[in-house]
């Protein structure tokens, strides 16, 4: 009878296992804008799967003149990569297409495998959920926005 639990106790510490799927390693870039937001976002998934990941925005938008949003623009990019070296890698379940805080319910990012497409999502405040989609990238731009 011992043995008996002792191979469903493995079955199903196995089975847990399996639900964690392999994240897909590598860099990603991306862009956001709309009338009253802007976001420029990056991401890095090491090979082990913790991810990096930085998002600054900007709201609050309306009436900005395109030399403000060009402005605008050139900030957030500036900020991003010169706080990159800040973001702390955190871990993140991966379930093969949705990566979510640990315990988390909301899906953080997306993962279409087929279409190698990583989507990251943001949550701003009052605002529906943004999905950005991000391009692969050997290295990190300076200006996402002009990449």
């Amino acid at each position: 009878m011992r043995k008996f639990f002792i191979v469903i106790f493995a079955t199903l510490a196995l089975g847990g296992c399996w639900r964690h799927a392999q994240a897909p390693a590598g860099r990603w870039e991306g862009t956001y804008e709309a009338d009253d937001i802007m976001i420029v976002a990056r991401v890095e998934v090491e090979p082990d799967g913790a991810v990096r990941v930085s998002a600054p925005n900007y709201t609050d938008l309306d009436g900005a003149t395109e030399e403000q949003r060009n402005e605008i623009r050139g900030n957030l990019a500036s900020g991003l990569a010169d706080g990159w070296d800040h973001v702390p890698a955190r871990a993140f379940d991966f379930d093969g297409h949705d990566f979510r805080k640990p315990g988390g319910i909301a899906p953080q990012m997306t993962w279409d495998k087929a279409a190698k497409q990583m989507t990251l999502i943001v949550y701003l405040g009052t605002h529906s959920a943004i999905d950005i989609p991000l391009h692969a990238k050997d290295e990190f731009s300076d200006n996402p926005w002009f990449d």
